[in-house]
């Protein structure tokens, strides 16, 4: 049975589909002249070559859902979907230069990007690819670029807020499923941010331009842009994002493996004690929530399983980031994720962009030094949490950290213990109720409990 995404629906060219639990994508009759161009003119081999956009096969027609067929492919499966709200500020500046990049290249092919979405890129392999073989159509002489008002408030008017005004800010994009406004944008940008040519130019006068003439599509009507001309926006585009900078700093945990009460020989042992049940396990998928910068993460993802870092801590997801890049990691993805206020079900229909749950589950879940910021700092009952890591993924390796622990002294120092199922007893009776205890080790040099369960 063929089972249409539900976030594939606004784009007349095609969609994306599942049969017997594989991903196809449906090209319609429609778009048959610009995905030949793409093909006869070397753009995808081009693109597909340098890492740029994910590859596919085409396949069976008689796959196809209905009529309005052209022809059916099979993309290269993409193990994790994530959404620009949980990328940090440089995964969204490298999401926006890929754009770009594709963008010049598609110019110099005789083509054009139609949409410039940042949901249309992913991170796979460690780096930023576009999943959407539908973005390109044939390039019009003289036309304008119809996605630059879409690049703008997908990428760089959130970039700009990051920048300039506050990291959180980059958090909109939770809430504008087409980018931060641009008007919206420039309000909130200080007024320093005029003497940028490049935010001057994309930002704050695009946004005058578009309150002129009440939409960039009609401001455009009959306007004449040269190819040479188009190609100077683009570069002009790119120097704008390029210099946009952030500076990691200043948050509470961005530097909590140098503030930790563990002595290097415990960490050691708890790194030891986690590989060990890892390989229990053979999970070939990993959630590690509350990652900081990905120590434990590495555990995973350096034995080639796939491994997604969450971590709430701008800071920590940021120097995550930079350190899969420096290395050139394949199978780790930091992402931003507020597990008291998770990624939600959102878009139309709440079915365009998919909860963290619904993303799930995963074959492991890493908790670490983590319950008791989300028991004790936000009063999540034990119970609760483990019920949502149950839904989260088949195994769990958790650690439980005393009161008597120095971390959790710390967060009940100004506030009143009001938290008597708080103990390990307390702990292995609610999540037995989920799971099966298969392991519980006592980590040297500290008074904490690492326990590898298996759901039930």
């Amino acid at each position: 049975m063929n089972n249409i995404l539900a976030a594939s629906f606004r784009d007349p060219s095609g969609f994306l589909f599942r049969c017997d639990g594989k991903l196809y994508r449906q090209i319609n009759q429609v778009y048959s002249d610009d995905y030949k161009l793409l093909n006869e003119s070397g753009l995808y081999d081009r693109l597909v070559e340098n890492g740029l956009l994910i590859p596919h096969v085409e396949v069976a027609p008689e796959l196809a859902v209905n009529d309005q067929a052209y022809c059916i492919i099979k993309p290269e499966l993409v193990p994790f979907i994530s959404y620009p709200y949980e990328w940090s500020f440089s995964q969204l500046k490298d999401a926006a230069l890929t754009t770009l990049r594709i963008q010049k290249l598609a110019l110099k092919k005789g083509l054009s990007l139609k949409d410039a979405s940042a949901y249309n890129i992913q991170f796979y392999k460690g780096k930023p690819v576009l999943i959407d073989t539908l973005s390109f159509t044939a390039y019009q002489e003289g036309a304008p670029w119809v996605a630059y008002r879409q690049f703008c408030q997908h990428f760089l008017a959130p970039l700009a807020l990051m920048a300039h005004r506050d990291i959180r800010l980059g958090s909109l994009l939770r809430t504008g499923i087409d980018g931060i406004p641009l008007d919206l944008a420039a309000t909130l940008l200080p007024l320093r941010t005029k003497l940028n040519p490049g935010l001057l130019m994309h930002v704050h006068a695009h946004s005058a331009s578009q309150k002129k003439h009440e939409n960039e599509r009609k401001s455009a009507k009959g306007t004449k842009v040269s190819k040479k001309a188009l190609l100077g926006i683009i570069d002009s585009l790119r120097g704008a994002v390029r210099k946009l900078e952030w500076k990691p700093s200043g948050t509470e945990w961005g530097a909590y493996y140098s503030d930790t009460n563990y002595s290097d020989d415990s960490l050691s042992r708890k790194r030891n004690l986690v590989k060990q049940f890892l390989s229990r396990t053979e999970a070939r998928t990993v959630w590690d929530l509350g990652a900081n910068n990905g120590f434990f993460s590495r555990v995973a993802s350096e034995q080639g399983i796939s491994t997604i870092a969450f971590d709430i801590d701008p800071t920590a997801v940021e120097m995550n980031w930079r350190e899969v890049k420096k290395k050139g990691e394949k199978d780790i993805l930091p992402l931003l994720m507020d597990l008291t206020n998770p990624s939600p079900d959102l878009g139309w229909d709440h079915a365009e962009r998919t909860s963290l749950l619904g993303r799930g589950p995963v074959d492991m879940v890493f908790a670490l030094a983590l319950i008791h910021h989300l028991s004790v700092s936000n009063n999540v009952p034990l119970a609760l949490l483990a019920k949502f890591f149950a839904r989260a993924g088949r195994w769990l390796i958790i650690e439980f950290v005393p009161k008597s622990d120095s971390q959790v002294k710390r967060l009940l120092s100004t506030r009143e213990d009001i938290f008597p199922d708080y103990t390990k007893e307390g702990f292995e009776s609610a999540f037995s109720e989920f799971f099966e205890i298969t392991a519980a080790e006592t980590i040297e040099g500290s008074e904490r409990t690492l326990y590898l369960l298996r759901r039930k």
